[in-house]
């Protein structure tokens, strides 16, 4: 076999090996995003997909977003919840909670959320957050 011909086979095999690797990189899983007006929709996600929602929230009223339910667990699960504070430096300011689910399997569930002040005689339910997650 020459040099040249092997060269060819050599960029080839290169070509092949960077078409796959493309190949696999765009078809990952995507990442879909929610805030507060997807509230009472219908969200489409892949399985194996992420799902973050973001909602207003203002640690200093003592108000926080709690997680009332998932209405089928096999199919989304909660893997993160955080706190973001505010960038204004303005006392009282509100933030932003952002919660990140993972779509499990194949299927539809629900998913419910309720703002509320968590201690006993603190204000329940000030607002809620359900949305109807299908993971395709």
């Amino acid at each position: 076999m020459n040099s040249d011909r092997k060269a060819a086979i050599i960029v080839g095999l290169i070509a092949i090996t960077i078409i796959t690797l493309m190949t696999a990189c765009s078809s990952s899983p995507k990442q879909v995003s929610a805030d507060a007006s997807s509230s009472g929709k219908q969200i489409e996600i892949a399985a194996g997909g992420s799902f973050i929602v973001t909602l207003d929230s203002n640690a200093t009223t003592g108000y926080s977003w709690e997680l009332k339910g998932i209405s089928n667990p096999a199919i989304l699960e909660k893997t993160d919840n955080k706190y973001v504070a505010p960038t204004s430096g303005l006392m009282g300011a509100g933030g932003k909670e952002v919660w990140t689910f993972k779509a499990l399997k194949t299927g539809t569930t629900t998913l419910s959320m309720e703002y509320s002040q968590p201690w006993e005689g603190g204000q329940k339910g000030a607002n809620s957050f359900n949305v109807t997650v299908v993971v395709k």
